[in-house]
């Protein structure tokens, strides 16, 4: 048997690979956009990938299902209560995809979408009753559950997703041996949680002792649990949804328009027609030197969260990028469907160079400068762009709290004629902060270098 986990940390979000070695059937399951690695892969181990399987609809990312089937002939199952617009075989409860000595059977696991299916794997060479594995998809992750309240514009509440999830859980996921193996569809840092685990993987035994959604509860206990506290959705998730249900350009077709180099004068006439110039380039590196008016959005963090968060999906993409990464900075807009890259600034932002009324800078303050404005007789603004949960372990005192995924819609709330300092948490958020509000008009923004990690740390040491 093989079972290959494909773990993408800028998503959070894992895929599988699952054949028969025998046989050379193989089958991948939730694959993302860009799958060049599993047609590697299965043709590196003399593999068949013969079906595509989605355990749901994603919001998060688009998924590699179109990309196989018409790259390699994939047929592509959903679950039986899948709405798309393309061709797929249903999988009902009961249903099992035989490869040979290796079977998949299907559980229907409603709950953070209405069609979600969980897949146990058999290796029926070792034991044909009982499974070695289970890809539980968004229904149950390591330390979570899946959130219910993604589906409010498809007309799903919370409240009746969360109910089918707690029987979903209960009936058919805990029903199985302690020691399967659970792999799960996301990772720590996924929103399509709320306190996922740092592991990838784990057992149907562990999460029944550790997992808080697990413990013995009523359905309206449980229901109470999973539908507060969820952290806001990124804007792009009801975009994916959607994007995953249609019949859509394929990742190689769009890559192959948007590899087009621009010069500065078209990219400065694109931002002037209303693209938007997404400089992906990191922090430090885009405060010294930018294209005025340029997002910053750095490959390093949270790169598809974010660029999916903040930028307009009707809006045109120019790409700033150092050399090199030009591609990689737009497959990875393209893993979330944001396809409307119209090129790269040729060479990078050293492209700028000898057009000095182009370029703009943002300045980074350290811990002792910022304390020090803060004591000025002309005290900035501090915006802190944290969570609230964040924000609850340590602030800067009189500091304004606006989340950074609220921050293009609260812009009025900003004193434009005073000096603003974006604070985050390391320095990352702060800075794609003060490159919005640049965009916007505002005009003396600066951020905090290192976040509030490095201002923790000098009134720690001011403090002994």
């Amino acid at each position: 048997m093989v079972l290959r986990q494909y773990y993408l940390g800028c998503l959070a979000q894992a895929s599988y690979l699952v054949a028969d070695e025998r046989s050379g059937r193989a089958v991948v399951v939730d694959p993302r956009r860009d799958v060049e690695d599993y047609l590697a892969d299965a043709e590196r181990m003399g593999l068949r990938i013969e079906e595509v399987i989605l355990t749901h609809i994603h919001a998060d990312f688009v998924s590699g299902h179109l990309e196989l089937r018409d790259r390699n002939g994939c047929r592509i199952r959903l679950g039986a209560r899948a709405k798309v617009d393309y061709p797929y075989t249903a999988l009902r409860e009961g249903d099992t995809v035989e490869l040979g000595t290796v079977r998949l059977g299907i559980l229907e696991t409603p709950g953070h979408t209405p069609e979600a299916i969980s897949i146990t794997v058999f290796d029926l060479a070792k034991d044909p009753a009982r499974p070695q594995a289970v890809l539980t998809g968004d229904a149950l992750f390591v330390g979570d559950v899946g959130r219910p309240d993604l589906l409010a514009s498809l007309g799903a509440t919370a409240e009746e997703m969360a109910r089918e999830l707690y029987r979903s859980l209960r009936r058919k996921l805990l029903a199985l041996p302690d020691e399967t193996l659970v792999y799960p569809g996301h990772g720590a840092g996924s929103m399509c949680g709320r306190s996922l685990g740092p592991e990838n993987v784990s057992t149907i035994g562990r999460q029944r002792r550790d997992n808080y959604a697990l413990q013995p509860m009523s359905e309206d206990e449980f229901v109470a649990l999973v539908t507060v506290d969820q952290p806001e959705a990124p804007a792009y998730f009801a975009h994916d949804s959607a994007f995953n249900r249609a019949e859509r350009p394929t990742l190689a077709e769009v890559m192959e328009r948007e590899r087009r180099p621009l010069s500065v004068d078209e990219v400065v006439g694109l931002r002037e027609a209303g693209a938007q110039v997404l400089d992906s380039r990191e922090p430090p590196v885009f405060a010294a030197a930018h294209l005025s008016r340029s997002v910053n959005i750095g490959l390093s963090g949270k790169f598809a969260t974010w660029a999916g968060t903040l930028l307009e999906r009707d809006r045109a993409i120019v790409v700033v990028a150092d050399p090199g990464r030009e591609a990689e900075t737009a497959l990875r807009l393209g893993r979330i469907g944001f396809d409307q890259v119209v090129g790269h600034l040729d060479g990078g932002a050293i492209a700028l160079r000898g057009r000095p009324e182009l370029i703009a800078s943002t300045i980074r303050l350290s811990a002792d400068e910022l304390a020090e404005r803060l004591d000025s007789a002309r005290p900035p603004a501090v915006v802190d762009v944290r969570t609230p949960a964040e924000r609850m372990g340590a602030a800067i005192a009189g500091s304004a709290h606006v989340p950074l995924q609220q921050l293009k819609r609260r812009t009025g709330e900003l004193p434009r004629g005073a000096d603003l300092v974006m604070v985050c948490a390391s320095g990352f958020r702060s800075c794609i902060a003060a490159s919005l509000l640049e965009c916007e008009g505002f005009g003396a923004v600066a951020d905090l270098a290192g976040g509030m990690a490095a201002w923790v740390a000098r009134q720690t040491a001011s403090r002994a």
